[in-house]
């Protein structure tokens, strides 16, 4: 594969996927400066990785094992370097939202990150609507686990919403 072809291949990816990537970046750090250092370090693992893409996985649940891998490596580096900082300017962090950000959705991501990583990744990997079986394959644990922890936090999530907005998202 040219340095031509991998590239192309590269921004085509990005561009199809950047949904994904942000949804990501947005529960593995908690400012636009961390979000950025984050992107560039998954785009370096996407670019490295596109010449052993081997089509076995689809493209996103390719992008989306190493975005996830990448984020949790990252954010395990980062807490040794980890600074405090309001959650309030993770809504900034998707450039194409131009309406003023739901406050559940605010609330929502502020809740995913404060969950452990692999329920965080299974979270997403939920809400990117995978099957139990693709998050299985994606995060080396097996489908009954992945439902288990699924209804979890999903029942953490319900007790936290409704104290903290009354009636539940």
């Amino acid at each position: 594969m040219t340095e031509n072809e991998q590239n192309t291949i590269f921004d085509a990816w990005i561009q199809q996927h950047k949904g994904l990537i942000f949804k990501a970046l947005r529960a593995y750090t908690i400012n636009k400066a961390e979000a950025e250092d984050l992107f560039q370090e998954i785009a370096i693992q996407i670019w490295r990785s596109v010449p052993s893409f081997r089509g076995e996985a689809s493209v996103t649940t390719w992008l989306y094992r190493i975005t996830l891998n990448t984020a949790i490596k990252w954010k395990q580096k980062e807490r040794k370097h980890n600074q405090s900082e309001s959650l309030d300017s993770t809504h900034h962090i998707l450039e194409e939202q131009k309406a003023q950000p739901d406050e559940r959705l605010t609330w929502l991501y502020e809740e995913i990150h404060k969950l452990d990583t692999i329920d965080r990744s299974i979270t997403l990997l939920f809400l990117e609507g995978f099957s139990y079986k693709e998050m299985a394959a994606m995060l080396g644990i097996t489908e009954s686990n992945v439902g288990v922890k699924i209804n979890r936090i999903k029942k953490q999530l319900i007790t936290k919403s409704k104290q903290h907005h009354g009636n539940g998202i």
